[in-house]
C-alpha cells in the first residue's frame, strides 16, 4: 500500500531501493545536517520530545531507551535493529525493508551517532534472505559513496553496519534472546538486570530498536519533535503502519496517525474498505497474536498505546487480524496456541508445559472431547503463565486465551455442551429448510 503521511508516502517510487533515488527524495541529508555538527545528546533529546515509541510491540520510548546507555563506559556500544519480525499478523517492516532500505540504515546511523556507537547489525528472520540481499546491496551503495566506514558524510565519524541472518525462531524476536542468537548462542532469552543498554551484546551496552522505530529517526531529527506530533495523540504520539489481515476487502499494511479509531480503518474506502462477501466483524486481534482479541463492539476504540490499554488489549507490534462471523473462535485460538507451543525456546516450565496443556485442552474442545472442567482449566493454566515466565513469550500465549476466554466464553461453553462449533449452528440456522 502507498497510503500514508510518512514512511509511507512515497515508498512505491520506482528505483527507491538505490541510493540515487533516494537521494532525490532527500534521503542523508539528515545525516549530512546531524553527525559531526548536532551534539548527539541533543539528539537523544529530541527523539526524547518527539514521543517516538518501540513500534516493535512494547512501546516503550525510544529517546528513553537511549539514554539509559552510559555515556562513559570504556566499552564499545552497538545498534542492533530487530529486523525479526516472527508476529504472526506482522508484515510492516518487511515491505518497508523491501523498498525503501536506505531510510533503515540512515536510521541505524543516526541512531547510533546519538549513543556514540561505531558499529551496528541489523538481525533479520531466516525467511528474510531475500530482504537481506536488498538491505545488503544498500549498505554496499551508501559504504561507496562514503555514507559508511571511517568517514561517515566528511564528518570524521566512523560507522559500520553488519546484517545477520537469523534460523527462522519466533523468540529471537525477544531483545536478549535475538542478542545470544547474534552472538552465536541458542536463541534463548536472558536474565534481566542487566539490562541490554548497559550489558547487551558481547556484554557491552546495547540499544536494540525496532526496524519502523528507527525508519523514523531520519524524519524527527530532520523536521523536529513537534513536527512529528503533528500526528497521532499527547501520549501516542506519530504514525503507525498496520498489517491488516482477515477477510477484508483490502488487506494490507496501512500507515495512519495513532488515535485513528478502529472501525474506520476496518470500514473506510481510504483504507480496508470493508468486509469481504457480505461477512460481520466479529473480533479483532489489534496488535499480533500475542494480544487479547476485541469483541465487534469496541470497533470504535482509537488505536493508540492508551485507548487499547483501557480496553483490555495492545497495540502491540500493529500486526491487526480481522475475525468474521463465521470463523469459530475456539478454533482460531487452538491454531494460535499451537504456534506458541511450537515456537516455546523450553527454557521455562510455566511457557514450556502450560502451552502444552493450553493446546490440548482446545484441541479436546475442538475434536468434541471437551469435559466440564476443562473451560476453567483453562484459564487456570493460562494465568499460571501470565506474568510467571521468564520472558514475554508465555505473556503471547497467555493473553489471547484469557481475552477468548472474556469476550466469547458462550463458544467454549457450547463446544462442552454440543461437542461442536457455534458458528456451524449460524450457518445451519440460515440454510436449514423445515420439515
Amino acid at each position: 500500500m502507498s497510503n500514508g503521511p510518512l514512511l509511507f508516502k512515497d515508498i512505491d517510487t520506482p528505483g527507491l531501493t538505490r541510493l540515487e533515488t533516494y537521494r532525490k527524495q532527500g534521503g542523508y541529508e539528515t545525516l549530512a545536517q546531524v553527525v559531526g555538527k548536532k551534539p548527539p545528546e541533543e539528539c537523544i533529546e529530541i527523539v526524547k520530545a518527539s514521543g517516538l515509541r518501540g513500534r516493535g510491540g512494547a512501546g516503550f520510548p525510544a529517546g528513553l531507551k537511549w539514554s539509559f546507555v552510559p555515556k562513559n563506559s570504556p566499552k564499545p556500544k552497538y545498534i542492533v535493529c530487530n529486523a525479526d519480525e516472527s508476529e504472526p499478523g506482522t508484515f510492516k517492516d518487511r515491505e518497508l525493508m523491501e523498498k525503501n532500505p536506505h531510510l533503515l540504515i540512515e536510521g541505524v546511523v543516526l541512531a547510533g551517532y546519538a549513543i556514540g556507537s561505531n558499529q551496528g547489525y541489523i538481525y533479520f528472520r531466516g525467511e528474510f534472505d531475500y530482504v537481506q540481499k536488498i538491505v545488503d546491496a544498500a549498505i554496499a551503495e551508501a559504504r561507496a559513496a562514503g555514507l559508511l566506514g571511517d568517514n561517515v558524510a566528511g564528518s570524521g565519524y566512523r560507522y559500520e553496519i553488519h546484517t545477520h541472518l537469523g534460523a527462522g525462531a519466533y523468540i529471537c524476536g525477544e531483545e536478549t534472546a535475538l542478542l545470544s542468537s547474534l552472538e552465536g548462542f541458542r536463541g534463548q532469552p536472558r536474565l534481566k538486570p542487566p539490562f541490554p543498554a548497559v550489558e547487551g551484546l558481547y556484554a557491552c551496552p546495547t540499544v536494540v530498536n525496532n526496524v519502523e522505530t528507527l525508519m523514523n529517526v531520519p524524519h524527527i531529527l530532520r523536521h523536529g519533535a513537534q513536527w512529528y506530533r503533528q500526528w497521532g495523540t499527547e501520549r501516542s504520539a506519530g504514525t503507525k503502519v498496520m498489517s491488516v489481515s482477515g477477510p477484508v476487502k483490502r488487506p494490507g499494511n496501512y500507515e495512519i496517525p495513532l488515535g485513528l479509531p478502529m472501525r474506520t480503518l476496518i470500514e473506510s474506502p481510504e483504507y480496508c474498505g470493508g468486509m469481504r462477501d457480505g461477512m460481520k466483524v466479529k473480533a479483532v486481534i489489534p496488535g499480533g497474536s500475542s494480544v487479547p482479541m476485541m469483541p465487534a463492539s469496541q470497533l470504535d476504540t482509537p488505536l493508540d498505546y492508551e485507548s487499547l490499554n483501557a480496553v483490555g488489549t495492545f497495540l502491540g507490534s500493529g500486526g491487526m487480524i480481522v475475525i468474521d462471523d463465521q470463523t469459530c473462535v475456539v478454533d482460531a485460538l487452538w491454531n494460535m496456541i499451537r504456534f506458541y507451543r511450537h515456537e516455546s525456546c523450553g527454557k521455562c516450565t510455566p511457557c514450556r508445559e502450560g502451552t502444552y496443556w493450553m493446546a490440548e485442552i482446545l484441541e479436546r474442545l475442538e475434536k468434541g472431547e471437551g469435559r466440564e472442567t476443562d473451560i476453567d482449566l483453562l484459564a487456570d493454566v493460562a494465568d499460571n503463565i501470565l506474568g510467571k515466565s521468564f520472558c514475554a513469550l508465555g505473556d503471547a500465549a497467555a493473553m489471547p486465551v484469557q481475552g477468548a476466554l472474556k469476550h466469547f466464553r458462550d463458544e467454549f461453553e457450547y463446544h462442552v455442551q454440543h461437542k461442536r462449533c457455534l458458528v456451524n449452528r449460524r450457518r445451519q440456522s440460515v440454510t436449514e429448510v423445515p420439515a
